[in-house]
């Protein structure tokens, strides 16, 4: 099998030495700021990454994707912007990165953000990406380009939750299936999530599709459920994390003067690193601001304890 982890890491070797876009940003990653929050049984961190204020700001409305190029399409890419293939899709070193190591990974043909057609895909892409989590941000909740359909991957530990879901799951997860492919229904106090872990790929398909179903009976948008998903690969299993989403963006992302915070969750941040490109959200940021604004975007307890009666039932 080609190892594509190193196939990736030789991509953004190169590429931070021909293109000077990511070069500026990768090295300044080294200087990020970071605050760390306790809550008992795992952490949030906050990153004060400036770069990214071209995602958090996004525009994201029909009107506004209409109106502009895709810049996930080949033809549209910077020059200097090589590729990785791996069947239909193309492997980018992400210019503007959160992770010391990070990719885009968007299908070669422009179709709309829809995880349903390409779960099976995603958990392709953990098996041969074994030293990075591959994660998805829907159309609604995260994705800056909803328009083409992509994934992403960055270097596998770095998001908080994939070192303490041994505790978690252990403290503050109740299973709800158990056989081929066992799944938990996750509560830790300030995230609702599911976590279903498989070694065949067929049965970890069918259990999230279930799930998705599930989601789907809820929804009250024309888009797909929202939903964010990290996805890794490791001792001939996957592990894969399930965010049901309740909104995009939490009600101080629309504040003016000294309550807004411009915070805008995705996977990442569901992962346990908040991204704040703005320096005074970064310092002002409280343990209780961050529990208010993750019980916003994702589903309540009550909403999410009735989606586990109807899993089981």
């Amino acid at each position: 099998m080609v190892n594509f982890s190193e196939k990736a890491k030789r991509l953004l070797a190169d590429q931070l030495n021909d293109w000077p876009l990511p070069a500026k940003n990768y090295s300044e990653l080294k200087n990020v700021r970071v605050r760390e929050f306790c809550f008992g049984n795992f952490k949030i961190k906050v990153q004060f990454n400036p770069a990214r204020i071209v995602s958090s700001i996004a525009k994201v409305d029909r009107q506004s994707i209409e109106q502009r190029k895709c810049f996930l399409c080949e033809e549209n890419r910077p020059a200097e912007q090589q590729q990785i293939e791996f069947g239909n899709y193309h492997i980018l070193v992400n210019p503007f990165p959160i992770f010391p190591e990070h990719f885009t990974i968007p299908l070669n043909k422009h179709v709309p953000q829809r995880i349903a057609y390409h779960f099976k895909d995603m958990l392709a892409l953990a098996e041969v990406l074994p030293g990075f989590t591959v994660f998805y941000n829907g159309p609604e909740c995260g994705a800056s380009a909803p328009d083409h359909f992509h994934f992403q991957a960055g270097k596998k530990g770095f998001m908080p939750l994939e070192n303490e879901f041994k505790t978690l799951k252990k403290n503050n997860a109740k299973k709800i299936a158990e056989g081929l492919s066992d799944c938990w229904a996750v509560k830790d106090g300030i995230r609702n999530f599911f976590f279903i872990e498989s070694s065949c790929k067929t049965s970890l398909e069918a259990c999230f599709d279930k799930l998705y179903d599930l989601l789907d009976e809820w929804n009250e948008s024309e888009e797909e459920p929202m939903l964010n998903i990290l996805a890794g690969y490791e001792g001939g299993k996957w592990q894969v994390f399930v965010f049901p989403r309740a909104e995009h963006r939490p009600w101080q992302y629309f504040e003016e003067g000294e309550k807004n915070i411009l915070l805008s969750p995705a996977s990442v941040d569901m992962g346990g690193v908040l991204i704040t490109p703005l320096e005074k959200d970064f310092s002002k940021l409280t343990l209780a601001d961050i529990t208010n604004i993750f019980q916003q975007v994702l589903w309540t307890e009550e909403k999410f304890d009735r989606l586990v009666e109807m899993i089981t039932e």
